[in-house]
Protein backbone atom coordinates (compact mmCIF):
# COMPACT_ATOMS: atom_id res chain seq x y z
CA UNK A 1 0.00 0.00 0.00
CA UNK A 2 1.30 3.44 -0.92
CA UNK A 3 1.48 6.24 1.65
CA UNK A 4 0.05 9.77 1.50
CA UNK A 5 3.46 11.27 0.70
CA UNK A 6 3.77 9.04 -2.36
CA UNK A 7 0.25 9.93 -3.54
CA UNK A 8 0.99 13.65 -3.17
CA UNK A 9 4.22 13.26 -5.13
CA UNK A 10 2.46 11.26 -7.84
CA UNK A 11 -0.25 13.91 -8.14
CA UNK A 12 2.28 16.71 -8.32
CA UNK A 13 4.16 14.87 -11.05
CA UNK A 14 0.96 14.16 -12.99
CA UNK A 15 0.10 17.86 -12.85
CA UNK A 16 3.69 19.15 -13.04
CA UNK A 17 3.22 20.98 -16.35
CA UNK A 18 0.24 22.82 -14.82
CA UNK A 19 0.85 23.16 -11.07
CA UNK A 20 4.08 23.86 -9.17
CA UNK A 21 3.66 22.84 -5.48
CA UNK A 22 4.05 25.61 -2.88
CA UNK A 23 2.77 23.92 0.32
CA UNK A 24 2.74 20.17 0.95
CA UNK A 25 0.00 18.14 2.64
CA UNK A 26 2.04 17.78 5.88
CA UNK A 27 2.71 21.54 5.99
CA UNK A 28 -0.98 22.28 5.47
CA UNK A 29 -2.08 19.74 8.10
CA UNK A 30 0.32 21.14 10.69
CA UNK A 31 -0.81 24.71 10.10
CA UNK A 32 -4.52 23.78 10.18
CA UNK A 33 -3.94 22.06 13.54
CA UNK A 34 -2.22 25.20 14.90
CA UNK A 35 -5.09 27.40 13.70
CA UNK A 36 -7.63 25.08 15.33
CA UNK A 37 -5.82 25.32 18.68
CA UNK A 38 -5.66 29.12 18.49
CA UNK A 39 -9.36 29.43 17.58
CA UNK A 40 -10.41 27.00 20.35
CA UNK A 41 -8.41 29.04 22.85
CA UNK A 42 -9.85 32.38 21.72
CA UNK A 43 -13.49 31.21 21.60
CA UNK A 44 -13.59 29.04 24.72
CA UNK A 45 -16.99 29.40 26.38
CA UNK A 46 -18.49 31.43 23.55
CA UNK A 47 -21.20 30.73 20.95
CA UNK A 48 -19.14 30.15 17.80
CA UNK A 49 -20.67 29.87 14.34
CA UNK A 50 -18.17 28.88 11.62
CA UNK A 51 -19.15 30.13 8.17
CA UNK A 52 -17.64 28.37 5.15
CA UNK A 53 -17.28 30.42 1.97
CA UNK A 54 -18.10 27.89 -0.74
CA UNK A 55 -16.70 26.34 -2.81
CA UNK A 56 -13.02 27.02 -2.41
CA UNK A 57 -12.87 26.89 1.39
CA UNK A 58 -14.75 23.58 1.69
CA UNK A 59 -11.68 21.34 2.09
CA UNK A 60 -9.96 23.75 4.50
CA UNK A 61 -13.23 24.23 6.42
CA UNK A 62 -13.74 20.47 6.88
CA UNK A 63 -10.23 20.00 8.26
CA UNK A 64 -10.26 23.17 10.37
CA UNK A 65 -13.56 22.65 12.20
CA UNK A 66 -12.40 19.16 13.23
CA UNK A 67 -9.29 20.81 14.71
CA UNK A 68 -11.38 23.24 16.82
CA UNK A 69 -12.12 21.44 20.08
CA UNK A 70 -15.28 23.36 20.95
CA UNK A 71 -19.01 23.02 20.49
CA UNK A 72 -19.84 25.11 17.41
CA UNK A 73 -22.33 25.45 14.59
CA UNK A 74 -21.88 25.73 10.82
CA UNK A 75 -23.23 27.92 8.08
CA UNK A 76 -22.35 28.00 4.39
CA UNK A 77 -22.37 30.94 2.01
CA UNK A 78 -21.59 31.05 -1.68
CA UNK A 79 -19.77 34.15 -2.82
CA UNK A 80 -17.24 34.88 -5.53
CA UNK A 81 -15.68 37.69 -7.51
CA UNK A 82 -13.69 35.42 -9.83
CA UNK A 83 -16.11 33.18 -11.71
CA UNK A 84 -13.93 31.14 -14.09
CA UNK A 85 -11.30 33.88 -14.47
CA UNK A 86 -7.88 34.09 -12.83
CA UNK A 87 -8.45 37.70 -11.76
CA UNK A 88 -11.25 39.24 -9.72
CA UNK A 89 -14.04 40.98 -11.59
CA UNK A 90 -14.27 43.45 -8.71
CA UNK A 91 -17.94 42.54 -8.24
CA UNK A 92 -18.85 40.12 -5.45
CA UNK A 93 -21.66 37.80 -6.43
CA UNK A 94 -23.41 36.23 -3.42
CA UNK A 95 -25.61 33.40 -4.65
CA UNK A 96 -26.32 31.98 -1.17
CA UNK A 97 -26.14 34.20 1.89
CA UNK A 98 -26.28 33.34 5.58
CA UNK A 99 -28.87 30.61 6.13
CA UNK A 100 -28.84 30.66 9.92
CA UNK A 101 -29.54 33.41 12.38
CA UNK A 102 -26.25 35.08 13.29
CA UNK A 103 -27.68 37.38 15.94
CA UNK A 104 -25.75 37.13 19.22
CA UNK A 105 -23.31 34.57 17.75
CA UNK A 106 -19.59 35.00 17.37
CA UNK A 107 -19.10 34.49 13.63
CA UNK A 108 -15.88 33.13 12.15
CA UNK A 109 -15.80 33.52 8.36
CA UNK A 110 -13.57 30.80 6.92
CA UNK A 111 -12.05 31.52 3.51
CA UNK A 112 -9.60 29.67 1.31
CA UNK A 113 -7.80 32.83 0.22
CA UNK A 114 -8.21 36.52 0.92
CA UNK A 115 -6.75 38.58 -1.88
CA UNK A 116 -8.72 41.64 -2.99
CA UNK A 117 -10.64 41.57 0.29
CA UNK A 118 -13.91 42.32 -1.51
CA UNK A 119 -15.70 39.07 -0.60
CA UNK A 120 -14.65 39.11 3.06
CA UNK A 121 -15.54 42.80 3.35
CA UNK A 122 -19.05 42.16 2.05
CA UNK A 123 -19.64 39.06 4.21
CA UNK A 124 -18.26 40.79 7.31
CA UNK A 125 -20.64 43.73 6.79
CA UNK A 126 -23.58 41.37 6.26
CA UNK A 127 -22.85 39.41 9.47
CA UNK A 128 -22.70 42.68 11.43
CA UNK A 129 -25.96 43.83 9.83
CA UNK A 130 -27.57 40.55 10.93
CA UNK A 131 -26.56 41.18 14.54
CA UNK A 132 -23.47 39.02 15.05
CA UNK A 133 -21.86 39.51 18.47
CA UNK A 134 -18.47 39.56 16.76
CA UNK A 135 -17.02 38.74 13.34
CA UNK A 136 -13.54 37.47 12.64
CA UNK A 137 -11.91 36.00 9.55
CA UNK A 138 -9.78 32.87 9.15
CA UNK A 139 -8.06 32.36 5.80
CA UNK A 140 -5.82 29.53 4.74
CA UNK A 141 -3.99 31.97 2.45
CA UNK A 142 -3.58 35.72 2.78
CA UNK A 143 -2.47 37.40 -0.45
CA UNK A 144 -1.92 40.86 1.03
CA UNK A 145 -0.36 42.37 -2.09
CA UNK A 146 -3.66 42.02 -3.98
CA UNK A 147 -5.86 44.01 -1.53
CA UNK A 148 -8.34 46.45 -3.02
CA UNK A 149 -10.15 47.13 0.26
CA UNK A 150 -8.66 47.00 3.75
CA UNK A 151 -9.76 43.90 5.67
CA UNK A 152 -8.33 42.24 8.73
CA UNK A 153 -7.59 38.53 8.60
CA UNK A 154 -7.49 37.38 12.21
CA UNK A 155 -6.18 33.85 11.61
CA UNK A 156 -3.80 33.23 8.69
CA UNK A 157 -2.54 29.87 7.50
CA UNK A 158 0.12 31.13 5.10
CA UNK A 159 1.00 34.43 3.45
CA UNK A 160 0.57 33.81 -0.26
CA UNK A 161 2.89 35.23 -2.90
CA UNK A 162 1.42 37.09 -5.85
CA UNK A 163 0.62 33.89 -7.76
CA UNK A 164 -2.59 32.19 -8.88
CA UNK A 165 -2.88 29.11 -6.68
CA UNK A 166 -4.94 25.93 -6.85
CA UNK A 167 -5.39 22.74 -4.86
CA UNK A 168 -6.77 21.88 -1.42
CA UNK A 169 -10.18 23.16 -2.54
CA UNK A 170 -9.02 26.08 -4.67
CA UNK A 171 -9.61 25.94 -8.40
CA UNK A 172 -9.07 27.34 -11.84
CA UNK A 173 -12.40 27.16 -13.70
CA UNK A 174 -13.46 24.27 -11.47
CA UNK A 175 -10.29 22.20 -11.94
CA UNK A 176 -7.55 21.15 -9.46
CA UNK A 177 -9.69 21.38 -6.27
CA UNK A 178 -8.82 17.76 -5.45
CA UNK A 179 -5.05 18.25 -5.27
CA UNK A 180 -3.84 17.48 -1.72
CA UNK A 181 -1.23 20.27 -1.91
CA UNK A 182 -1.42 23.97 -2.80
CA UNK A 183 0.44 24.99 -5.91
CA UNK A 184 0.92 27.76 -8.40
CA UNK A 185 -0.98 27.41 -11.66
CA UNK A 186 1.81 27.64 -14.21
CA UNK A 187 -0.09 27.59 -17.49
Amino acid sequence: MRGAATRAYDLSMKHAPLVAPLWTPPEIAARVHELGLAIAHDYHGRSLRCVCVLQGASVFFADLVRAIDLPLTFDFVTASSYGDATTSSGIVHVSKGFAHDTEHHDVLIIEDIVDTGLTVHRLHAEAIRLGAASVRVCALLDKRAARRVPVEVDYVGFVCPEKFVVGYGMDAAGMHRNLPFIGELTT
